[in-house]
């Protein structure tokens, strides 16, 4: 076994699938562990044991033990309870408290989920230190884990925990925990001298815990390479551009994967024709069939279907989106939008519905089922983000043989390569400046490669199909990463 094989990694995030998920972080913190365990790791989770955890899972868990654990300023004392189980080889330990985690929602609102995840931070070492089992790497996962690599660095440093070294990887750097200096000050109980504009201070009056996460990590990663690149400037770094440009010697990007068993069109039982790439042709035309006949689309496989899978905001690119979208339909074409966000965007789509019966269906809702079908059916799925860390749609796009029709930015930039007429390679559509029109046009160019030269179409929907859009490519590079850093036992 290689050195890296046997590293002991502690993953630490506010979510995981299947327990809790509400977006990608959900994704991630589920599937890279099960990929490093496949490259022979030992990995444990650790996340709040919230009580939306459906009772399935919670009769799974054991209880580990409990203790008393000071947290804020003022010495306040607080339970934390760990509560155990397995799934495919990794460890999940949840912290237990109820004052901060029986809560409906594991998100509710800045003022007090600020105290929950200084909380969870600082529990979820003293919990590794409790169960005595000292990882080299601690990954850390977007806001509500920053403050882990300041308390290692600190509290713990003397402890047996303080031997590891810490990651900290930014999803998405839109939200990055600011209050006031005071309320971190005396929820969090660190000293002083953090407080100051190289860690936590943001300004006269606030503080950021992803800033001093940022700072005192020993690496920080985020989830594309262009996004690393991008979150340095003025426009994407969200007034943390200067701040990363400090730090950027130890900040890495690395793509995000799928989970193929889970986004494979072969095996897939919510599909009406489940479809390998040797009968995926024949097999996406009978998807569609269904999806038309249940969504009351005109039933016609010829038809160019373009499918959006999305959270309805700005930063999905839907104000692009709702600028052309009577430009997007003619006759040979049909529009299948499913999510839920922006009202004014919820409204706008279900008026193009009403107004284009037979060409396009708004389902303005999250149907898990119906997020599959699209996926089989469509034949293009438009992912035009004004920023996007990685993105897992364009991936699950191509798993499915759907061609991405993407915006050049951050992951979407870094996994979709544009196609060329004149090399006839590629394997999805782009632009570049976030303008309407460049949008209109990039549709416009995938749909008269579908309706006027179907074998080059069919030819990159099974290149699509072929790339490698798992997890094992990146959980390697996180293992150099890893290795970078050394082994603490």
């Amino acid at each position: 076994m290689s050195v890296n094989a046997q590293r002991k990694i502690a993953f630490v995030g506010s979510e995981s699938y299947p327990f809790v998920k509400t977006g990608g972080l959900g994704d991630v913190m589920y599937a890279l562990p099960r990929a490093l365990i496949r490259q022979g790791c030992e990995v444990r989770v650790l996340m709040p044991y919230y009580n939306c955890i459906p009772q399935k899972f919670k009769d799974k868990m054991n209880f580990r033990g409990s203790f008393m654990m000071d947290l804020c300023q003022d010495g306040r004392a607080f339970f934390v309870g760990i509560m155990e189980t397995e799934l495919d080889g990794v460890i999940y330990d949840f912290i237990e408290n109820r004052e901060f985690f029986d809560w409906g929602n594991p998100y509710t609102g800045l003022w007090e989920d600020i105290p929950k995840f200084c909380f969870f931070s600082k529990a979820a070492l003293a919990a590794l230190n409790f169960l005595e089992w000292v990882p080299d790497i601690i990954h850390c996962h977007d806001w509500q884990a920053a403050l882990v690599p300041v308390y290692l660095r600190t509290r713990f440093a003397p402890t047996p925990v303080g031997s590891a070294r810490s990651i900290l990887t930014i999803h998405n750097l839109r939200f990055q925990g600011i209050c006031s200096i005071g309320h971190l000050k005396y929820w969090t109980g660190l000293p002083d001298y953090l407080f100051d504009y190289p860690v936590f201070k943001q300004n006269d009056d606030e503080a950021n815990m992803f800033k001093g996460g940022l700072a005192y990590a020993d690496r920080v990663t985020t989830v594309s390479a262009t996004y690393a690149q991008e979150i340095q400037t003025t426009f994407y770094g969200e007034g943390l551009d200067g701040h990363l440009r400090y730090h950027k010697d130890k900040l890495h990007g690395i793509v995000n994967g799928i989970d193929v068993d889970i986004w494979n069109s072969e095996t897939d039982e919510l599909l009406p024709a489940p479809y390998s790439a040797a009968d995926a042709l024949e097999k996406k035309a009978q998807n569609k069939l269904a999806l038309q006949e249940k969504l009351g689309l005109d039933e016609d496989p010829g038809k160019f279907m373009l499918g959006l899978v999305s959270r309805l905001t700005d930063q999905k690119g839907l104000d692009l989106v709702n600028a052309v979208f009577e430009e997007l339909l003619d006759e040979n074409t049909q529009v299948v939008i499913l999510g839920t966000g922006d009202p004014r965007y919820e409204g706008a789509f279900r008026y193009y519905e009403s107004q284009n019966k037979g060409s396009v269906c708004a389902y303005i809702q999250y149907n898990e089922a119906l997020a599959h079908q699209i996926y089989a059916s469509s034949d293009a799925l438009m992912v035009p983000s004004l920023f996007e860390p990685c993105g897992l749609t364009q991936l699950i796009a191509m798993r499915y043989g759907t061609i991405p029709i993407v915006r050049e930015t951050g992951g979407l930039k870094d996994t979709v390569a544009p196609y060329n007429e004149v090399t006839d390679e590629g394997n999805g559509f782009t632009f570049d400046r976030y303008e309407a029109d460049l949008l209109l046009d990039a549709v416009r160019r995938a749909k008269a490669l579908y309706l006027e030269n179907r074998e080059r179409w069919n030819e990159m929907v099974l290149r699509d199909m072929a790339k490698d859009v798992s997890w094992e490519k990146s959980a390697e590079e996180y293992l150099a990463l890893y290795d970078e850093l050394g082994t603490a036992n």
